[in-house]
C-alpha cells in the first residue's frame, strides 16, 4: 500500500492517513481498541466515503500523552511537506490523551496545511464545522483518563516500593534474574567480578574515563549488549558482530559507579514524574529514598563504596602534564579551607613539585597571603609513614587502640552535646522570658501605658526573635538526638587494616582507603627549624594522635 500511495502522491493524489495507536493500558480494555480492530474500522470508513490513496500509519504500544510516536511523526513529516489531504482516526483519544498537543493538531496544524480530519467514533469531520465543536471537550476528557491511569498504575508502584519489591525492570549490570524467583536479584557469574574490579580502579586512581577505555580494550560487552545475551535475546556471537558491542563509555561507569544496589540492597523511589505528561523522572533528594538492606547477594563491602563515592564527589584528575594525582581532594589548608592544588615544576625538577592552598593560587592575598605550601614528596612521605604507624599500633595493641578511640570519640561528643544542651537552655529560657515580656506588653496597652503602634512595633520584634529561637532550637534537639547515637566505627577502621599486612608504597587506593582529608597549616619557624603542622583525619575514626602517630612536626 505505501508504494501506490507513493505513486498516487506522484500523480497528484493526496494520502488517506489511516492512523492507529495502542497503548499498554488499552491492551486491557479488550480486543474493541486492537490494532487489527481499528484499521478495520478505518478502511471501511475510507472505502465506503471513497477516500482513496489510502495509508496506514500504526504505533503499537504507545502512551496518549506520547507524541514522540515513530509512525506520528512520519505522518507529520509527511503533512509538513504537502502529501497528506486527510487523517482519519477511530476516536480522538487514538490521535492522543493531551488534550493541548491535540487541540494543537486539530485547531492549527491540520487546517492551517489545509488537511481534513475525521474521528469516525465521535462524529468530528473538520469540513462539518458544527460536528467539531464538542471536540475540545472530548480532549480534557481524554486526557483526564490518561491522568485517572496514571494515579491508578502510582498507587500500585507505591504500594510495591514500599513492600521492598523491586520497582525497576532493568536488573543492574552485575546481577541478574534468579530462575526460581523473578523478583530476587543474584550475582551474574560474568558482569559481578567486573563491578567490584571497576570500584577496585577508582580507588587505585582511575576515572570513569580511563576504566571505559580499559574495558572497551579488553573487548567487555557493553551492559545493554550483555543483558541481552544473559536473557538469551541474542547469542554472544550475534552480539559480538553488532557495531559498538564493546563499546562503554564514561557516564555508564560513573553510573556503576554510585549504584547503591550493589551493597546488597533495594533502593526504591529514587525518581519521580513530575507530572503524568512528563516523559523523564526527575532525581529525588537522597533523603527521599526507600532503602531494604540485603535483599540480595552484596558486590562490593560499605567501606569501598563509601569510600568511591568521597573519591567521585572530589572527581580526581590529571594534571597538565597527564600525572595522575593520588591526592587530589583530599588535601585542605588548615586557615581557610580551601583545597589544595598540584604545581608541577616539569619532568626534570619532580623534587619541585608541591601543593598550595587553592584561595592563595588564585587570589595572591588571598588566605592572609600565605601559600602554605608544602612539596609533593615531603606530604606523601609524611603519609605513608602515619599509615604505617597507626595501622601497626592498631594491629599490635588492637585493645588499647579500641579504648583510644573511643575515649576520644567520647570525649568529642561529650563537648559537643555539653555545648548544644547548654545553648539549647539559654534558647528555651529565652523564649520563656519572651512570652513574659509579650504579656507585660498587652497589659501596658491596656492600660494605655504605650500607645497601639509602639505596641505592634515591639510585639513584632519579640515574635521574629521568638521564631529564629524556635528554629534553632529544633537544630539543637536535632544535634543531641545524632550526637547522642554517634560512635565511632573502630571495626570497619580495623577491617580496613586486616587488608593490608604490608605497604611498601603510597598508591591512590591506599590514601582512600585510610584517609578522609589533611589539612596543612602554613610553615613556622620553631627553633630555627621550618616546621609545619599536619593534621590527618582518618575514616571511621577521625583525627588520632599518639606516641605512634605524630606528624605535627614533621619538617617539610
Amino acid at each position: 500500500m505505501a508504494r501506490q500511495s507513493q505513486t498516487a502522491v506522484e500523480n497528484g493524489e493526496k494520502i488517506t492517513a489511516l492512523y492507529c495507536r495502542l497503548s499498554r493500558d488499552d491492551e486491557l480494555t479488550g480486543d474493541s481498541n486492537s490494532i487489527r480492530n481499528q484499521k478495520a474500522i478505518l478502511e471501511k470508513y475510507a472505502i465506503d466515503n471513497g477516500f482513496g490513496n489510502r495509508e496506514f500509519f500504526v504505533d503499537d504500544g504507545y502512551s496518549g500523552t506520547n507524541f514522540d510516536r515513530p509512525d506520528w511523526q512520519r505522518l507529520i513529516a509527511k503533512a509538513e511537506s504537502g502529501q497528506v489531504g486527510t487523517v482519519i482516526v477511530k476516536d480522538m483519544s487514538r490521535l492522543g490523551r493531551n488534550y493541548l498537543r491535540v487541540g494543537y493538531y486539530t485547531e492549527m496544524f491540520f487546517p492551517e496545511a489545509g488537511i481534513r480530519f475525521i474521528a469516525v467514533n465521535n462524529g468530528v469531520d473538520s469540513e462539518n464545522q458544527q460536528d467539531s465543536d464538542f471536540t475540545p471537550f472530548l480532549n480534557i476528557i481524554n486526557e483526564w483518563y490518561a491522568k485517572d491511569c496514571s494515579k491508578k498504575i502510582k498507587a500500585v508502584f507505591k504500594a510495591k516500593g514500599e513492600s521492598g519489591r523491586h520497582m525497576t525492570n532493568r536488573v543492574p549490570y552485575g546481577y541478574k534474574r534468579d530462575p526460581q524467583d523473578k523478583e530476587h536479584w543474584i550475582l551474574d557469574e560474568i558482569a559481578a567480578p567486573l563491578v567490584s574490579g571497576m570500584f577496585r580502579k577508582c580507588m587505585q586512581g582511575l576515572g570513569p574515563s580511563l576504566i571505559a577505555k580499559e574495558l572497551t580494550e579488553q573487548k567487555v560487552l557493553n551492559p545493554i549488549l550483555h543483558g541481552k545475551v544473559r536473557d538469551g535475546k541474542m547469542s554472544r556471537q550475534e552480539a559480538e558482530a553488532m557495531p559498538n558491542a564493546f563499546e562503554w563509555n564514561a557516564a555508564c561507569v560513573a553510573d556503576i559507579l554510585k549504584r547503591p544496589d550493589y551493597l546488597g540492597h533495594t533502593v526504591n523511589f529514587k525518581t519521580c514524574k513530575k507530572t503524568f505528561l512528563s516523559k523523564r523522572g526527575t532525581w529525588r533528594d537522597r533523603s527521599e529514598w526507600l532503602y531494604f538492606k540485603n535483599t540480595q547477594e552484596p558486590i562490593i563491602d560499605q567501606e569501598t563504596f563509601d569510600t568511591v563515592q568521597r573519591i567521585r564527589e572530589g572527581r580526581r584528575r590529571k594534571t597538565v602534564m597527564g600525572i595522575p594525582d593520588m591526592l587530589s581532594g583530599i588535601l585542605y589548608c588548615q586557615d581557610c579551607g580551601s583545597k589544595m592544588g598540584a604545581v608541577r615544576q616539569g619532568k626534570r625538577r619532580r623534587e619541585l613539585d608541591h601543593y598550595v592552598c587553592g584561595l592563595y593560587r588564585r587570589q595572591k592575598k588571598g588566605c592572609d597571603g600565605r601559600s602554605h605550601t608544602i612539596r609533593i614528596n615531603k606530604i606523601e612521605n609524611i603519609l605513608l609513614n602515619s599509615i604505617r604507624s597507626v595501622t601497626t599500633f592498631a594491629r599490635e595493641h588492637e585493645d588499647e587502640f579500641v579504648a583510644l578511640i573511643a575515649q576520644k570519640s567520647r570525649k568529642a561528643v561529650d563537648k559537643t552535646l555539653r555545648d548544644a544542651k547548654k545553648e539549647l537552655e539559654h534558647a528555651d529560657s529565652r523564649m520563656k522570658k519572651l512570652d513574659t515580656l509579650i504579656q507585660r506588653l498587652y497589659e501596658d496597652n491596656v492600660d494605655g501605658k504605650i500607645s497601639d503602634e509602639r505596641f505592634a512595633k515591639m510585639t513584632a520584634t519579640y515574635e521574629e526573635e521568638q521564631k529564629i529561637l524556635a528554629v534553632r532550637s529544633e537544630e539543637l534537639k536535632a544535634v543531641i538526638a545524632k550526637e547522642s547515637e554517634t560512635t565511632a566505627n573502630v571495626s570497619g577502621f580495623l577491617s580496613i587494616v586486616q587488608k593490608y599486612t604490608d605497604i611498601p608504597e603510597l598508591t591512590a587506593e591506599i590514601v582512600r582507603e585510610f584517609i578522609k582529608k589533611v589539612y596543612i597549616s602554613h610553615p613556622e619557624e620553631i627553633d630555627g627549624k621550618r616546621t609545619q603542622k599536619i593534621v590527618i583525619v582518618w575514616n571511621c575514626i577521625g583525627e588520632f594522635h599518639s606516641q605512634t602517630l605524630d606528624a605535627e612536626n614533621e619538617q617539610a
